[in-house]
């Protein structure tokens, strides 16, 4: 066997361009070359008079081939002379390249588009939250920040004739005819990206974030890589016990942005892939099913090299400099990251302009600031956890400089609050305007469902977790005050909520961290991550009751929930008050109960029936209405128990029933099952309604709404 173990030597040692270093870089170089001809290892050996072992040693860096094999190597596969031992750069020119469309399925099934896009809502608030959660997730390590770039940059005339030439833009054009005649959204958005294209203008969105993992692992194999570009609802995480996302359908607002399903990437990697770190490409389209020439294809398309062992399908490759610049995907270091370019890049909100970049700046600065303030936020002697910037170009013309997000320029009272917490300066009373209080949420942990399988590897003893609530004083020129958001360790704002204070109260934000944003790293912290990422919907933007988390948590993990809810809220109010838990918090200010307080009638009507007195509320980000509900109940000697409902009622005089995402008692009442409340008698009792949008009949702001008590079927009269 013409085999021998190469030594490690010295770059440079046989001379010329970039030399072979050792047999490791020599594997992966030769597997590249028969993969790009179609070549087996079992064929090479057979050209070459060797075993198969010889040659799969050669492939797997563990030997060299001597130098006459080297030579049999180049007249086998077509090489120049020399490459064997040079190594040179095998990128794969654009011309060399394809677009793979998956045929349809053998059973005639079709799919009408991405379902995990429709999760979402295809705005870029909404893009960027999703983007920047996967970058703080694949961060590496925790003594430098992820560093996150937003770059619009709309293209026309040559600019826009290249880059469609390089995406092979005429052969994708009949798949977008055909998919673009469906009666369906999917296709309507199609049609819209087309008509964009033939006023000879496109939109692009790159995402780069720095200092991540990047797209690592096999084309096909499990991995970073195939998680993101091959597979659906699959959430490879670094760390999946301190992970933010949890589902794996947070990639899927990338395409959902995309007025033509398409996204293109370049990653440089965190370890090596076939020898290489810079440059692995890969694009990605998501269309709905189609006959295109007879032929009926799936959805998903791969633009890439072709790979002759697995039928003419595509993988990644590495590209040249000049390719990632002309395609829009140049990287400004070689730290790893991923740079994802939405193509066609919209905000499906209908409140900006697709002409106006300035507008789509500033949305992207307010949503990033408003979601991540907590990660860009460090004590004065450490970094943050994430920075982030936004910039705009028009036919490589600067619209918008790059400007990096403030923390304390968007959310000054919070910001504050954080550092203060992060560098030990928190008081236990407010005395002045920039006091920091903290003080202790107490969190009840849920029992694991016997079986779970988390319940046997990890054990789970910990039955309370402490959580830190933080309330500083606002500006009264605070657009929004008076508000408790919550976060766990991503640091990522998952819960939001309104709290009423009474006339003349000072205006506050409060936070609640819980979890690893304690800045512990106990077994009750790794408890309370667990069972508050169950608690979040996919789009992780409150903590609920979910699917995930009754098939996790015995029962009575949902009341723990709310206990939880109802205990930062009564503890936000006491700092705001300056006193403990338990006063009124209807009676407002000591200096004007007296004023306040007004004489009862003499003799009042004895009330028969529960009534509903007000109902208050607003509609949230999500597009939920947020309602919080005063209740008079009659005095008898048993609870009442209640069933409260929502209805949306129009101009016609219509009312349609809608369904309750959240219910949350307040003061006098208690949870008394599934949207049940027990009050108490003789009393005005308090509570608080999520509606569930995905039972509206029509959009939250076109409606107004109505709540109504009824008394619970089966309960006692």
């Amino acid at each position: 066997m013409s085999t021998y173990i190469i030594p490690r030597c010295s770059r440079g040692q046989w001379g010329g361009g970039r030399v072979v270093s050792d047999a490791e870089a020599f594997g992966p170089w030769l597997e590249r070359q028969l993969r790009r001809r179609g070549v087996t290892q079992a064929e090479l050996a057979a050209s070459l008079k060797v075993t198969r072992a010889a040659v799969s040693a050669w492939s797997t860096g563990r030997a060299m081939p001597r130098m006459e094999k080297l030579r049999g190597i180049e007249k086998y596969l077509g090489l120049e002379y020399g490459s064997t031992r040079k190594v040179t750069e095998d990128t794969h020119a654009p011309t060399e390249l394809t677009w793979y469309h998956r045929r349809e399925h053998a059973d005639g099934g079709r799919e009408m588009g991405n379902a995990a896009a429709f999760a979402f809502d295809a705005e870029l608030r909404v893009l960027a939250r999703e983007a920047i959660q996967n970058s703080l997730d694949e961060r590496r390590g925790d003594t430098r920040p992820v560093r996150v770039r937003f770059v619009l940059h709309e293209i026309r005339g040559e600019r826009l004739i290249r880059f469609l030439d390089l995406i092979q833009w005429d052969k994708l054009r009949p798949h977008y005819e055909a998919a673009a005649k469906l009666d369906q959204k999917a296709g309507r958005v199609l049609q819209e990206g087309m008509r964009a294209l033939e006023e000879e203008r496109l939109l692009l969105l790159r995402i780069d974030d720095y200092n991540a993992n990047g797209l690592t692992g096999g084309d096909y194999e499990e991995g970073r890589f195939t998680a993101v570009v091959r597979d659906q609802l699959n959430s490879f995480k670094s760390d999946k016990h301190r992970a933010a996302g949890s589902y794996g359908l947070g990639k899927a607002t990338l395409w959902a942005a995309s007025r033509l399903g398409m996204v293109l990437m370049n990653s440089t990697l965190s370890e090596p892939h076939e020898g290489r770190r810079e440059r692995r490409m890969i694009g990605r389209l998501d269309l709905p099913w189609r006959r295109v020439n007879g032929e009926g294809y799936a959805g998903p398309a791969w633009f890439g090299a072709p790979d002759e062992r697995r039928e003419s399908a595509t993988r990644s490759w590495w590209a040249d400099e000049a390719t990632a610049e002309a395609l829009y995907l140049e990287r400004d270091s070689d730290d790893p990251g991923t740079s994802f370019l939405v193509v066609g890049a919209y905000d499906s909100s209908g409140q900006l302009d697709p002409d106006d970049l300035e507008g789509m700046h500033r949305e992207l600065l307010k949503g990033i600031a408003r979601d991540f303030w907590a990660a860009m936020v460090a004590s004065r002697d450490d970094h943050p956890h994430l920075t982030a910037s936004v910039a705009a170009f028009r036919d490589g013309e600067v619209v918008v400089a790059e400007e990096r997000v403030d923390p304390h320029l968007h959310e000054p009272a919070r910001s504050r609050a954080m550092q203060a917490f992060l560098e030990g300066r928190t008081v236990t009373e407010l005395t002045t305007r920039e006091d920091v209080a903290q003080a202790t949420v107490m969190l009840d942990l849920p029992e694991l469902k016997r079986g779970d399988k988390n319940s046997s590897s990890e054990g789970q003893t910990d039955r309370t977790h402490e959580a830190i609530l933080l309330l500083t004083p606002t500006d009264e020129d605070d657009p929004g005050p008076n508000h408790l958001v919550g976060m766990r360790g991503g640091r990522m704002v998952v819960m939001k909520r309104k709290l009423d204070l009474p006339v003349g109260a000072t205006p506050f934000q409060a936070v609640l961290l819980a979890g690893y944003a304690t800045l512990r790293d106990s077994s009750d912290c790794r408890a309370a991550e667990r069972f508050l990422r169950a608690a979040e919907p996919p789009d992780h933007n409150d903590w609920r009751s979910t699917e995930d988390l009754t098939a996790t948590y015995r029962r009575g993990a949902v009341k723990l929930l709310t206990d939880f809810k109802n205990a930062m809220r009564n503890q936000a109010l006491a700092l705001a008050r300056g006193s403990e838990p338990g006063r009124d918090t209807e009676e407002g200010p000591a200096v004007l109960v007296p004023l306040l307080r007004l004489d009862r009638p003499q003799q009042r009507r004895r009330l028969g029936y529960p009534t509903v007195d007000s109902v208050n509320g607003e509609v949230d980000q999500e597009g939920a209405w947020r309602v919080r509900v005063r209740v008079t109940l009659p005095e008898r000697d048993e609870p009442w128990i209640l069933s409260p409902e929502i209805f949306f009622s129009t101009q016609s005089g219509a009312k349609f029933p809608v369904d309750w995402a959240e219910l949350v008692p307040e003061r006098g009442c208690e949870s008394a099952g599934d949207k049940l409340l027990r009050f108490q008698p003789g009393t005005r009792a308090v509570f608080t309604g999520v509606s569930d949008v995905s039972s509206h009949p029509v959009a939250a702001h076109l409606a107004r709404v109505e709540v109504d008590v009824h008394r619970a079927k089966g309960a006692m009269a």
